[in-house]
């Protein structure tokens, strides 16, 4: 790229998913649809006078700001080696002008814009090329792409540059141009993918086996594999909110520190296939759930609804949202015991409900704690204010001690007599459980707590320890 020869070119770079890690359509109609559902269905009639009247229509209701766009930095560095050197530099997109001509002036690397405009012309692929051709001559110019439709501008080009390129793009580029430069620094699709599904978060759903257990009937092989069925089923329909919640939040992801490295947020997966991919995990929870009864598909409808509500829009109102949050869990519970038709105590439901109160509290206050560090003044995306976090954290004791209050009386009760012989090992688990919500306030008051209170129990030591102790005093009592 810097010999002599190269000198005297012009470099040109495509923009979505090769200067960035995105696509600015994609990413458009999602704000769109989060922001104005009813926009989507004012961009219509635009379709029919083709992709360019329909992109531009979309830029008239979306705008693109460039400082929180995910970029390739392998591709700003040529760029700034290109403008040593002397060499012109374009940006050519199909995306509408209006945001092109925003990231051009925001990363100042430009000496000029080619971009889809108000003739309706949509400069792609082979629109691309010709323009291209018509004003640097065949062979006068090198090219950096992506996709496949960029193998247009690439045989027409006297150097391919292919960046992050789709399946297959790679081998058809050498076999059509000169590649010069392969930029590609993503990591295994299968380990961005899982990352982004949070498989982790599967441990929630383990909640569904807690009515098997308090009813003691782990003996029932039949339940035990319906517990699993329902288990599954809540994995995948929790992986597509999981997808879903990111794909609607990436521009709150984008301003905290470390949900910008998500798959979206950073651009390591397009949010096309993420939408794909919601979907086809939504239809296989739904179809499996047919397998199960009514009542679990009502407690599966439930949740995935209340899910959406908190996506869209529960998260902004303050406290609604950890009363959800706490919600949520609870309604894991529920499906649990509706997947083998068993009803749930009082006991239990007042026991989930305040611990569950105080763990929402510890992701809010943590989140609040990260902004307050930050210098923000609000919690991206909340209604929060970073001054809030000492009332927060006071809710959240309070609840979790509450949480073993319920322990302690579900104790002296008779209905834990009738199912425990020697309850009064139960009593290690209201110290346990003391202990231990005294331990996560205290290390999220030090700014040592993940974000995540299930992450954090699922890594931190003492924690496992604490379960296997709690497990061995169910034994004993049993």
């Amino acid at each position: 790229m810097s010999d002599q020869e190269s000198c005297g070119l012009p470099l040109c770079v495509d923009l979505d998913g090769t200067l960035l890690r995105t696509d600015l359509t994609a990413e458009s109609l999602l704000a769109l649809g989060k922001h104005n559902p009813l926009g989507l269905f004012g961009l219509m009639p635009s379709l029919r006078r083709g992709k360019a009247a329909f992109k531009l229509a979309l830029a008239d209701q979306v705008s693109c700001d460039p400082s929180r766009l995910p970029y390739n930095c392998d591709v700003l560095a040529m760029l700034q080696v290109a403008r040593a050197e002397g060499r012109r530099t374009v940006l050519v997109s199909a995306s509408p002008r209006s945001w092109v001509d925003a990231v051009a002036r925001h990363l100042d690397l430009f000496d000029d814009v080619l971009a889809t405009d108000d003739v309706f012309t949509n400069l792609s692929g082979f629109a691309k090329a010709e323009g291209l051709v018509r004003r640097y001559g065949e062979q006068g110019f090198d090219y950096a792409g992506n996709a496949r439709i960029d193998l247009h501008v690439w045989r027409c080009a006297r150097k391919a540059i292919v960046v992050t390129p789709d399946h297959g793009v790679l081998a058809c580029a050498k076999s059509q141009a000169d590649v010069d430069t392969v930029f590609d620094d993503r990591p295994p699709r299968l380990w961005t993918w899982l990352k982004a599904m949070r498989l982790y978060q599967w441990a929630k759903n383990l909640l569904v086996f807690v009515p098997l257990l308090g009813a003691h009937a782990w003996a029932n092989t039949a339940a035990v594999t319906q517990v699993c069925l329902a288990f599954l089923i809540f994995g995948l329909a929790a992986s597509s909110v999981y997808l879903l919640n990111d794909l609607l939040d990436l521009d709150e992801d984008r301003r905290h520190p470390r949900k910008r490295l998500r798959p979206f947020a950073s651009g390591m997966l397009p949010v096309a296939h993420g939408v794909v991919a919601t979907l086809l995990l939504l239809a296989s929870a739904v179809l499996l759930a047919g397998l199960l009864s009514p009542g679990f598909r009502a407690a599966l409808a439930t949740y995935y609804a209340v899910t959406l509500a908190y996506s869209f829009y529960l998260k902004k109102l303050v406290l609604i949202d950890i009363l959800v949050l706490a919600g949520l869990y609870t309604v894991r519970l529920i499906a649990g015991g509706a997947a083998v038709n068993l009803g749930l105590s009082f006991w239990l439901l007042a026991f989930s409900v305040f611990l569950f109160m105080s763990l929402a509290l510890v992701k809010r206050y943590t989140e609040l704690l990260v902004q307050r560090d930050a210098g923000a003044l609000t919690a991206c995306g909340r209604g929060y204010h970073v001054d809030d976090f000492p009332l927060l954290q006071s809710m959240g004791v309070v609840s979790g001690y509450m949480s073993v209050l319920v322990l302690a009386l579900y104790i002296n009760s008779d209905t834990g007599r009738v199912l425990y012989s020697h309850i009064e090992f139960i009593w290690f688990l209201c110290l346990l459980l003391l202990f231990w919500i005294s331990r996560v306030w205290l290390l999220a008051h030090r700014g040592q707590m993940h974000d995540d209170p299930l992450v954090f129990a699922l890594k931190d030591r003492s924690s496992r320890a604490i379960a296997l102790i709690a497990v061995v005093a169910v034994g004993l009592a049993l």
